[in-house]
């Protein structure tokens, strides 16, 4: 084999290497925006959404977690 042909394989899976690595940069780029509009743009709706959906699963817990909330926040308004 001539040292050509060698440099014409390693440009060739060079240049597929760095192809790849820009498809896996652009996919991790779409992601990070995504996750940064969704979760950090609008964190109060993604808490009160988590919060319902654990109330849903499980309301007796709901309902002893709020009561000593309201408690805890009437006593400090009082005192």
């Amino acid at each position: 084999m001539s040292t050509g042909n060698r440099t014409q394989q390693r440009n060739a899976s060079s240049s597929e290497v760095h192809r790849q690595v820009e498809a896996a940069t652009h996919s991790a780029a779409e992601s990070i925006q995504e996750y940064g509009s969704h979760y950090v743009a609008e964190p109060a709706k993604d808490i009160f959404g988590l919060l319902s959906d654990y109330a849903k699963d499980r309301p007796d817990v709901m309902a002893v977690w709020s009561f000593g909330l309201g408690v805890v926040v009437g006593w400090k308004l009082r005192g």
